[in-house]
């Protein structure tokens, strides 16, 4: 170990507070925090010179590989200019150009205006109080209750939070938050009283596939259900593609494989690339319309931050939709997600330790089972957790759901990159359990 690698995993330990992270662990003696340096493309280069391959894409945010000349140059350009204004009073050159290029990526009269701010929970509780404030402006306040699935995860900011169905996540403060009615699949909501319907303001889900819930999928046409569920009876539906959007699934967003418009899109994660914190909530002309009136009636939107439509952010994401355009993104990674598919169906034949896979698009979820019986295995001792360290040794960084291993390479990775990520992770469970 270097001295500068050593002094840092010192202050480390001293002062950060980690995310997710039980920090008695982290700062531990034995413990020795992997500390990232640099990244180009999809490999990353710790302060010690080791190359890893970002196999959760930096924690599903990155999206063209890191260090990508295209993007960079559109923050350097930015930077020489202004690095932040404010969005209150004032407007700025990249946020007007991102919002009609947003606003653009859909059918004309659908998601024609665009709410910024800075990330995936925040643009949540952003769909989530226009749509409170919405149904008070139009004189449907008895429409207060909102509809949210299990396992699913919507951000950690109180709101946001109180629509997740992780007990982790949530149980902590399940007496905060919105009206909530949680229902388990298509068959649950459909089944709702014709009273609780007319009482529901917001479904809200992730589309396709969950990814706290450990990359688990919903059954094909179930969007478009909902969907129509929603126009039927006057609801509105939000749609979370803070992970899904920017061509994880294969599609620009996963609301295009059902051909479903939603009244709220949300994005974050791959917005920017991967590159700095941004958030985006998309909606309609008419949620957008019922706020307009006299300065005396009250009717704005009162919600902001002090970064929202940050330059230097919507400079970046710019640069991600320009990198989409001229290098054909959506087309190129469709034969490695075949391939992706292969890799991970090979794998889980020829290994004991894996169970079922799951995957949509360049996102998979691979559980492990015990290898003696079958069954799952007991959360409690990290399997997956020490599973993914492991995998570090053979050129792999990516973290688990629990025991469930999650793969999320970015969009340029090549085959045999995604290739060497699944056999990473296979003769790491075999390293480990034998």
């Amino acid at each position: 170990m270097d001295e500068r690698t050593e002094q840092l995993r010192h202050l480390d330990k001293a002062h950060f507070w980690h995310p997710f992270t039980q920090m008695r662990d982290w700062g531990a003696s034995d413990s020795d925090p992997l500390i990232i340096e640099s990244g180009r493309g999809a490999i990353l280069t710790d302060t010690e010179g080791n190359e890893y391959f970002d196999g959760n894409s930096s924690i599903w945010t990155n999206v063209h590989g890191h260090c990508h000349p295209t993007i960079n140059a559109a923050i350097r350009n930015q930077l020489e200019k202004v690095a932040h204004c404010s969005a209150l009073g004032f407007s700025n050159e990249p946020a007007i150009l991102l919002a009609e290029k947003l606003s653009g990526l859909f059918p004309d009269d659908t998601l024609e205006h665009v709410f910024f701010s800075d990330d995936g929970s925040t643009a949540i509780e952003c769909a989530c109080k226009m749509a409170v404030q919405y149904r008070q402006l139009t004189g449907e306040e008895s429409r207060t209750g909102f509809v949210a699935f299990g396992g699913a995860y919507h951000g950690d900011t109180m709101g946001a939070a109180s629509l997740g169905g992780i007990g982790v996540f949530t149980d902590r403060f399940a007496s905060k938050g919105y009206p909530l009615q949680r229902v388990e699949d298509l068959e649950a909501l459909e089944a709702l009283s014709e009273e609780a319907a007319r009482s529901t303001n917001v479904v809200i889900i992730e589309p396709l596939i969950q990814g706290a819930a450990g990359m688990q999928t919903w059954p094909e046409g179930m969007l478009r259900a909902i969907r129509d569920w929603c126009d039927e009876n006057g609801a509105f539906l939000i749609l979370d593609e803070v992970m899904t959007g920017f061509g994880r699934t294969g599609k620009m967003f996963a609301c295009e494989h059902e051909g479903v418009i939603p009244d709220f899109l949300c994005l974050a994660k791959g917005l920017t690339g991967g590159y700095l914190p941004l958030a985006a909530t998309l909606t309609t002309r008419q949620v957008f319309d019922a706020f307009l009136g006299k300065y005396d009636e009250l009717k704005a939107f009162f919600y902001g931050h002090s970064y929202c439509a940050n330059p230097l952010g919507c400079a970046a994401a710019l640069g991600s939709l320009q990198v989409f355009e001229e290098e054909s993104v959506l087309d190129s990674i469709q034969p490695r997600i075949r391939y992706f598919r292969e890799a991970l169906n090979a794998v889980v034949e020829s290994s004991p330790h894996f169970g079922r896979v799951r995957q949509v698009g360049l996102a998979a979820g691979i559980d492990l089972i015990d290898a003696a019986t079958g069954g799952e295995l007991d959360w409690r001792k990290e399997t997956g957790a020490r599973v993914c360290r492991e995998a570090r040794k053979h050129g792999l960084l990516t973290r688990p759901v629990r025991d469930t291993l999650t793969l999320m390479p970015p969009l340029c990775s090549t085959e045999d990159q995604i290739g060497g990520a699944v056999s990473g992770l296979k003769q790491a469970a075999e390293d480990l359990l034998g």
